[in-house]
């Protein structure tokens, strides 16, 4: 009887620690990845992490990608959500920092209070490139140019998403006209510029990827002072004659502000061990970004210095969210 009962008050703790760790039976439904343009880096990230988690669990994962006003609306609806882990966002510089600005008054959510971040999931450059008709064979050239004629354009994925803020900043460090035409994705934005809307645009390896290879495309510079692993044959800004020149992509998962922590961890931990194998390394820099997992505390510091750090260039270029 004394064995019994030591055994039946084992079972009534451990049940009891079950019902308390909000972890245990996670997750028991359909997951929700909201990705953020049909084409884009955020969109591969998060369908390439849906299809991995789906076999590690076997509850679908489903990507809901929404493109427009530069990722805060799928952002948003991630704010809005339940706290309960079966909700995230592919976030990045665009909803999460530039938004924070070119949105002050009418942003529908925090970046800092509304979310739980999860994990970085990779970092990476865009690449400066021109249409083929563009009579230049470098980013020298390409200066010149739009000095010259005062009329170049190039297209981003959105008013304030990293290509824009890239556009601007190279504008900044060259003096070079170039008037910004906004689009809703970046894989608007590469058709624009195969179509030849624009003459430049500043793209993802991933999203410029298939074009570049094709011959499609000129590719000048990425948005880095050393080469990219991805794309060793591209020149660095600094070789390409374009120094201070230094935008990074980066992508990171976050959940609606005040899901348990302990979702958050099991999140961190299941999507981490998927970036670290050799097989997720390789298939993600073969697309032009690296894997960069990092810890929830990690990712929402690097959010902090972002904002830092974009959010003057943001006020002192006057970019504007229409």
């Amino acid at each position: 009887m004394k064995r019994l009962a030591i055994f039946t008050a084992a079972l009534l703790f451990a049940a009891l620690a079950h019902a308390q760790d909000p972890a245990a039976g996670y997750p028991s439904k359909p997951i929700r990845i909201y990705g953020q343009g049909t084409g884009s880096t955020a969109d591969y990230l998060s369908r390439y992490i849906a299809a991995k988690l789906t076999e590690r669990w076997g509850q679908p994962v489903i990507v809901d990608s929404r493109a427009g006003a530069g990722g805060t609306i799928p952002t948003d609806a991630v704010a809005k959500s339940a706290p309960d882990g079966y909700n995230m966002v592919m976030g990045h510089a665009g909803p999460f920092v530039s938004a924070v600005t070119l949105y002050a008054k009418t942003l529908p959510y925090d970046p800092l209070r509304d979310f739980e971040p999860i994990t970085r999931v990779a970092t990476g450059v865009t690449v400066l490139v021109t249409n083929l008709k563009v009579p230049v064979s470098n980013a020298t050239e390409l200066i010149a140019l739009a000095k010259q004629k005062g009329d170049l354009t190039y297209g981003s994925a959105g008013n304030g998403t990293i290509s824009h803020l890239t556009g601007e900043l190279l504008k900044s460090v060259t003096g070079m006209p170039l008037q910004h035409i906004p689009y809703k994705s970046a894989g608007n934005a590469l058709t624009a510029v195969l179509a030849g809307e624009v003459q430049v645009s500043f793209l993802s390896p991933l999203t410029a990827h298939s074009q570049l290879k094709g011959g499609k495309l000129k590719a000048l510079a990425v948005s880095s002072a050393t080469r990219f692993p991805s794309v060793p044959e591209i020149p660095s800004a600094a070789e390409a004659g374009i120094p201070g020149m230094e935008a990074k992509l980066w992508f990171g998962l976050f959940a609606a502000g005040k899901t348990p922590r302990p979702i958050v961890m099991k999140l961190n931990r299941e999507i981490g061990d998927i970036l670290r194998t050799p097989e997720t390394r390789e298939a993600i820099l073969k697309q032009g970004i690296e894997t960069t997992p990092s810890t929830p505390e990690e990712l929402g510091e690097w959010v902090k210095s972002e904002l830092a750090r974009w959010t003057p260039i943001i006020r002192a270029t006057g970019i504007k969210a229409d």
